[in-house]
């Protein structure tokens, strides 16, 4: 009996993962994609995504939350023993390119009015550590911009979703993006370029 109650859990686990494989491929497309179209890419009925999850708001909070929770932690990985914070910029992004698909849904959603209240609030403790990091910068003249270390923070953000955008539209190759977008965003900084691309490239060597 516990062998076949293990099997079972282990196989609706296996599916819950592949619905929200799927939701989060079908709402980065749509993002008003409803259930239905969600079960059928799946190749599920509607009634077996209900079971997982009785509402489309609790499918999209659940990956909403699960994003919020990787981004924190790329971005805590990014900052972790690095005391320049040029370097923990440049690793933070990189360490964010590797869960792109999760960053571009939580920007696909910020935008669409009324869709899972509360994106700003969850992402409010990721969003002042950036900054808090933005202003180390600009106090050690590290940086150097005309911008509150917060709004650059907010200007970091559109432009790696932009760089990210572009990946997607087929207009930057994604072997080098990562790095490309970790030098823009420290020139945005006001890095010299030189010094922000041998950063980055002694980060990825």
């Amino acid at each position: 009996m516990t062998a076949m109650t293990t099997g079972n859990t282990s196989r609706a686990d296996a599916n819950r993962r592949r619905i929200l494989d799927v939701a989060l491929a079908e709402l980065l497309r749509d993002p008003d994609a409803s259930m239905d179209q969600i079960a059928r890419a799946a190749g599920v009925v509607r009634r077996t995504v209900y079971g997982h999850f009785p509402s489309r708001e609790a499918l999209v909070g659940t990956l909403v939350d699960d994003a919020v929770e990787a981004l924190a932690a790329a971005h805590a990985a990014g900052r972790a023993g690095a005391a320049d914070p040029a370097e923990a910029v440049a690793r933070s992004v990189l360490a964010v390119w590797e869960i792109a698909d999760r960053y571009r849904l939580l920007v696909a959603l910020a935008r669409r009015t009324g869709t899972t209240p509360g994106i700003g609030e969850r992402l409010a403790t990721v969003r002042e550590q950036a900054a808090a990091l933005l202003q180390r910068g600009l106090d050690q003249g590290l940086f150097a911009s005309p911008l509150p270390a917060a709004v650059l923070a907010q200007v970091h953000e559109q432009m790696l979703s932009a760089v990210m955008e572009a990946v997607t539209d087929g207009l930057l190759d994604p072997g080098g993006a990562g790095p490309s977008a970790a030098v823009t965003l420290l020139t945005a900084a006001g890095v010299p370029a030189g010094r922000a691309t041998e950063l980055v490239a002694r980060i990825g060597a």
